[in-house]
Parts: structure tokens; C-alpha cells; sequence
């Protein structure tokens, strides 16, 4: 039986589209709803790795709601119903072109880019003197194009308004939405002792031209946590800090000789190794939720997955 959702080939009714994405298989219905499936893949230097994870689609889509639900009354968003644990119903909206990044502190790549000595990400300057992990004196936002294919490219406001991206008024408005939203994940974060590090946000229009937050947002595969216990000693001695992200599987991957590039094998994932990663999932679930995780029935997921949008469907005609 299927334990695992690696990829769903469902038959909607009034289905107009169908869209495969590393991780979410994505269905429009009357090209004005979409089904988002969250699967069990899991993705790695741009590669979706052979096996998929128990539970993993159920954890990220979890999450996601849980945070939809709490920031609402910061920005409208395009959820509007969770028929099953691994699916999200909303309203279809026309994306930005671009992705919203805010970092509080500097890792990753933005650590990568001043290490190599540039003071400037994006347009927006960084301090002299920092080291690897600091906190920002505020957050700062870097966006990304969003890529149809290949790779996201940092860009500066600047250009998004003069490239015609988005407008300059709209483009103000997806700023202080991303502020205020890191804002309210920080403070979530610190209640239940992590430190929301960075994230990123994607916006679109709805039908009626009003500004919707869309995708999943302060999961750990679109954002960075550390702990907040020890994080201050860590960064004293230039230590590593803890994280709480899908950075053990990368790590896992090089171990192994993996890290995307030509000529590289995928490295084999055993039945133990992809439950390993599946409880280090659950994990995460329930140190940023602060909520039990249940194993929802995956004795047969697929037939459970459709029949919930099913009825759904049925019941919204």
C-alpha cells in the first residue's frame, strides 16, 4: 500500500490545470481554486530526492495553516479550507514576480556574500564588523526574482520597480506586510524558545485586485530557526548554532558525496534513514507549533487524499 504521497494523479472534477512543484502537486479547479498536495518528496540542492518521508507533506502543510490562521489579521491570505492534513483549498491569485526575503541576522547567503567582502545585498547595506549569525539592528529585506526555470536572483527595489515587476505602491505594501509578518513569527518564535533567523514571502492578487499572502509561510523548509538557549555563547566563541531546518538532511547529503552537482550520485536512502528524517520532521512540528503531532492513517494516503477533496468539493458546489 502507499505509505508515502511521492506524486498524485487525480482526476478533479472540473479540474483546468494540473502543476507538479518539487514538493506540492497543485490542482485549479474552474480556474479559480486551487488544491495544493503537499507531498512527502523532499528536495536538495535543487534535486527531488528518491524516497519520500513519512509525513513530511502533512507537517509542512500543518504548519503552514496553523501560521496562515495566526497572521490573518495582519494581510488577507488565500486559504480557505485543510479538507485533509496534507491538502490546502483556497482562492487562485495572480503571483508577484518576486519573492520577499527578510533576514534578522546574517547567515547563509547573506553571510556568503560578506564574507566574499561585499557590504551591499540587494541594495541594502550591511554594517562593517559583523560576524556569522549577528543579529541585524532591523531586519532586512532581500528579494529574490521568482524564476519559472534555473535559479531565484537577488534584486534590489530599486529594480523591481524600475523592470516593472511590481508597482511602486503595491511594492511598498508587500514591505510592511513582510515586517509586520516576520514581526509576529519572531514573537511566536521567542514563545517557544527559537529565534525565527529568516523567511521568505509570496504575495499575488485575488480576482478583486486585493493584495493576498500565498504559499506556506515560517515552515522549516521556507525559513531558518536557532535555538534561543545557548545562541548568545555560540556566537560569542563562533560557534555553529543549533538550527531547526531541513539543514540535517544537506549536511547528510555531503556526508555522502552529494551536493547537486554534475556527475554526482543521489546517495541511497534506506527505510531507517527516511524515518529518521520523518521524526526529526515531527520534531520540528511540535518544538515550533508547540502542538502534539498525530499520525494521521497512511495505510492507504493516496485514496484518503483524494477522497477528502472529494468530498469537499461535493459539499462547496
Amino acid at each position: 500500500m502507499n505509505k508515502t504521497i511521492k506524486g498524485t494523479n487525480f482526476q478533479l472534477p472540473k479540474q483546468t490545470k494540473f502543476y507538479k512543484g518539487k514538493v506540492r502537486d497543485v490542482y485549479t479547479i474552474d480556474d479559480e481554486t486551487l488544491i495544493m498536495i503537499a507531498s512527502d518528496r523532499i528536495s536538495a540542492f535543487d534535486h527531488v530526492l528518491p524516497e519520500g518521508i513519512p509525513y513530511k507533506g502533512q507537517v509542512l502543510n500543518q504548519i503552514a495553516a496553523k501560521f496562515l490562521k495566526a497572521t490573518e489579521d495582519i494581510v488577507p491570505n488565500w486559504m480557505e479550507a485543510t479538507p485533509d492534513p496534507s491538502v490546502t483549498i483556497g482562492k487562485m491569485c495572480k503571483p508577484f514576480m518576486v519573492e520577499m526575503v527578510i533576514r534578522g541576522y546574517l547567515t547563509g547567503h547573506a553571510w556568503r556574500e560578506y564574507k566574499a567582502g561585499k557590504r551591499m545585498i540587494c541594495g541594502v547595506p550591511m554594517p562593517e564588523g559583523m560576524i556569522e549569525n549577528q543579529k541585524f539592528e532591523q531586519p532586512i529585506i532581500t528579494p529574490t526574482t521568482k524564476a519559472e526555470v534555473g535559479h531565484d536572483e537577488d534584486i534590489s527595489r530599486e529594480d523591481i520597480i524600475k523592470q516593472g515587476l511590481v508597482e511602486e505602491s503595491d511594492y511598498l505594501q508587500l514591505e510592511e506586510y513582510t515586517r509586520r509578518l516576520f514581526e509576529r513569527g519572531t514573537n511566536i518564535a521567542n514563545e517557544k524558545g527559537l529565534i525565527l533567523v529568516d523567511t521568505k514571502y509570496e504575495f499575488g492578487k485575488d480576482k478583486n485586485g486585493l493584495i493576498t499572502l500565498i504559499d506556506e509561510i515560517h515552515t522549516p523548509d521556507s525559513s531558518r530557526y536557532f535555538y534561543l538557549e545557548g545562541y548568545e555563547e555560540k556566537l560569542r566563541n563562533q560557534q555553529q548554532q543549533k538550527q531547526l531546518s531541513k539543514e540535517f538532511v544537506r549536511q547528510w547529503l555531503i556526508e555522502n558525496g552529494f551536493q547537486g552537482k554534475e556527475g554526482q550520485e543521489i546517495p541511497k536512502m534506506s527505510e531507517e534513514y527516511c524515518n529518521s528524517v520523518s521524526e526529526r520532521y515531527i520534531e520540528l512540528f511540535e518544538y515550533i507549533t508547540g502542538d502534539k503531532f498525530i499520525k494521521e492513517d497512511v495505510s492507504d494516503v493516496l485514496n484518503r487524499v483524494e477522497e477528502n477533496i472529494l468530498r469537499h468539493l461535493n459539499q462547496h458546489r
